[in-house]
């Protein structure tokens, strides 16, 4: 009896295709993953090394500096656009403890004068308990150990503004944003503690009566944006963060680590305190505060 002959069964393209999808591609996205990781990470032109090439455009922390050759006009920027770097974040101090900006640690000597979503509102307005502009001029302290990341002008409504990215102690990243100041003491990339002076309460030029614009945003981004709006565009309440957040008991300050709280010290020469304090600091995370039995 002669035995039947089994035809092969045809070439399946589609299936091949699947089969080289299932196993190839994935080690292509691997590879280009780890490729765009290192070029972002050596990138020269994105570089903190003051040895870089002189003609790339240098960083300090997510923002561009006055270019290497020595002219007046930093690279073009547009903070909208700014994301950090994994290695920025890493960068980040964990903030273990906040505390007020203005008036005092616990918020004394100043008031909330138009809370959060008040009128759109999408910060908190914190003035002297004088009111009008008797809180011009007083020191804004930072709320918590950070990295400043934005220093400096913002826009007509903003006036000077410094934002400060934050590392809460379950890794999830916030900032704190300073705005109307009449002069800010620390450089973008500057390393801050808590209650350390980073600027005194302004104006906006006069566009306002003094105050300081205080807001707590989720997640890392240079770009001021608005200050108004109908949602609340990942603000949080900004008093109420920080007094959930404070890692002390109700009736107790916590231990000043950031400097003395003094409206007397004189004011910096250059505005932008490149030879204030805050570069002299030493930044360690403070211990986080001891669990509740």
């Amino acid at each position: 009896m002669a035995r039947r002959r089994t035809q092969p069964p045809p070439f399946d393209v589609m299936r091949h295709l699947s089969q080289l999808v299932r196993h190839v591609l994935p080690l292509l996205v691997l590879v280009a993953a780890a490729l765009f990781i290192a070029f972002m990470v050596w990138n020269p032109t994105m570089s903190d090394d003051p040895t870089a090439d002189a003609d790339a455009p240098r960083r300090v922390g997510l923002l561009p500096v006055v270019s290497p050759q020595g002219g007046d006009e930093a690279p073009p920027f547009d903070p909208a656009f700014a994301l950090p770097r994994p290695i920025d974040l890493v960068r980040v101090p964990v903030a273990a403890r906040f505390d007020a900006p203005l008036g005092s640690p616990l918020g004394a000597l100043s008031y909330n004068a138009q809370p959060f979503l008040t009128a759109g509102h999408l910060g908190d307005d914190l003035n002297g308990i004088g009111g009008d502009n008797s809180d011009l001029g007083d020191p804004v302290h930072a709320a918590a150990d950070g990295v400043a990341i934005f220093s400096g002008p913002a826009g007509e409504g903003w006036g000077n503004v410094v934002t400060v990215a934050h590392r809460l102690p379950d890794g999830r990243h916030v900032e704190t944003l300073y705005g109307h100041l009449e002069q800010v003491r620390v450089p973008a990339g500057a390393l801050v503690r808590r209650g350390e002076r980073i600027g005194r309460v302004g104006n906006a030029r006069g566009r306002y009566l003094a105050h300081l614009h205080f807001e707590v945003r989720s997640g890392i981004s240079p770009d001021p944006g608005r200050g108004y709006g109908p949602l609340p565009q990942g603000r949080e309440p900004a008093e109420a963060f920080v007094s959930a957040h404070r890692g002390a008991p109700e009736d107790r300050q916590n231990e000043p680590i950031g400097g003395e709280w003094d409206t007397q010290l004189p004011r910096p020469e250059d505005p932008t305190g490149a030879d204030g304090p805050s570069l002299r600091i030493r930044t360690v995370t403070e211990p986080a505060p001891p669990a509740k039995p």
